[in-house]
């Protein structure tokens, strides 16, 4: 059986925009057609799909980096080069998109049906942008500019009201068979999920609910141990927890002992865990041998933590209803299931290097570009006096000025800057 996926690391790589045109209109008969060299275009981005027929992470497993189409480049005539196309990326619903370096939430793909994690490069301008009355022949153009690179982090939380947790071979998977829809492979071994499954629970006419059956959790789990850890943060989004214990002795362990391992665990993952609301299902009571206390030192123990113990037969159906409508009612009074909220702030930092800047001359004109310049352009008011000054501030500071000093910029020779243009002053 492959091995479910549920935690793995991409790189997401928006598309780089097209170069712009540097071409002049010849038409016979026209003496000067001037500049019509088209703008580049934009490259696609990257968007991340829901696809409910999806239920683990797999087909990550083996792909890790996903880059959308580049922007063609422009050409002559003002055509525009094609816009780049967006890459979809289909995932399970329920997957949280975390940043790999901060491991803050970037999005929560429950209910967000789709979300632009690596936006496209913009385009750059051709030379029938830079025309003026004084500037009639631009032989200059800009080159697009590269996407957005990400490294991201896709880790699937089941949307499932209710939690199976307990041993291995307890009897979680048999529960879920015989009160759902659900058909987990069932077998008398240890470790034989390796995987959730969800089932749909029907109590009643409109009452319904969704149960997972969380693979084993061995001791430890919660250290890295076995394959409890990597399959705990499937019990975050769950609003119940049913904690399966064995209490037949049908494998010479002791269910008080199991009960109290299996706690552990969870409160070692987190403490929210520890807290989240339980239900003690006690089964395989149709094993118990007649001189058996197992049962009644397993109930004891729980009702003293204020937990209440239902006793089941999964193998046999017995208490198996009652103990699903007892779940329904308890979770009408709970909060729905956990959404999570994005904690990573898009927030336009400009690159560590400012000094990345490239300067195109053409005569009297002077092209700088670069992704530090562009994205600080766009936080700037130019409107602002105090903004202007710092601006200012910042070109000389990584070094432009003296730069376009030592190529041989001139008084009045124009600075071109994205959308922005203005005339030097030494």
């Amino acid at each position: 059986m492959e091995m479910f996926v549920d935690k793995v690391r991409i790189t997401v790589l928006g598309g780089r925009g097209g170069d712009g045109a540097v071409a002049f209109h010849r038409e016979k008969y026209v003496a000067s057609g001037g500049p019509d060299g088209g703008d580049g275009g934009h490259g696609g981005s990257v968007i991340l799909k829901i696809n409910d027929h999806m239920s683990t992470l797999l087909d990550f497993r083996y792909k890790r980096k996903y880059a959308a189409q580049a922007g063609a480049n422009g050409q002559g005539r003002n055509m525009s080069g094609k816009r780049g196309e967006n890459l979809e990326i289909f995932v399970p619903r329920g997957t949280v998109v975390r940043d790999a370096e901060t491991n803050m939430v970037i999005v929560d793909m429950s209910e967000t049906e789709e979300f632009c994690i690596a936006r496209g490069g913009r385009g750059g301008w051709g030379n029938n942008h830079f025309a003026t009355p004084t500037r009639q022949v631009p032989r200059f153009a800009k080159a697009g500019l590269p996407g957005v690179e990400r490294d991201i982090i896709l880790e699937l939380k089941l949307l499932a009201d209710v939690g199976l947790v307990g041993f291995p071979n307890v009897g979680k998977s048999t529960l879920l068979s015989v009160t759902s829809n659900a058909r987990p492979k069932i077998a008398n071994y240890h470790f034989t999920t390796l995987y959730p499954n969800l089932g749909v629970i029907y109590v009643d006419e409109g009452v319904s609910f969704v149960m997972a059956d969380i693979p084993g959790i061995i001791e430890g789990a919660a250290d890295g141990a076995g394959l409890g850890h990597d399959f705990l943060r499937h019990i975050d989004r769950c609003r119940l927890l049913i904690h399966v214990v064995d209490v037949s002795g049908s494998e010479d362990r002791d269910p008080v002992e199991d009960f109290d391992a299996i706690c552990a665990e969870l409160e070692n993952y987190s403490v929210d865990l520890s807290d989240r609301p339980m239900i003690v299902a006690a089964n395989k009571v149709d094993l118990l041998p007649p001189d058996s206390d197992n049962l009644e030192r397993l109930r004891s123990h729980v009702e003293s933590k204020g937990l209440p113990l239902y006793e089941i037969s999964a193998g046999t159906t017995q208490g198996t209803k009652n103990l699903m409508r007892v779940v329904a009612n308890k979770l009408s009074t709970l909060p729905p299931v956990t959404v999570y909220e994005p904690e990573y702030v898009e927030v336009i930092e400009l690159p560590s290097d400012p000094t990345a800047f490239e300067i195109d001359h053409e005569g009297s004109t002077w092209v700088i570009s670069g992704t530090w310049l562009e994205r600080m352009i766009c936080n700037i008011n130019f409107d602002d006096y105090e903004s202007r000054n710092y601006f200012d501030l910042q070109l000389r500071k990584c070094g432009l000025f003296a730069r376009l000093e030592e190529m041989g910029i001139e008084d009045g020779d124009t600075v071109s800057i994205y959308d922005l243009e203005f005339e030097y002053q030494k």
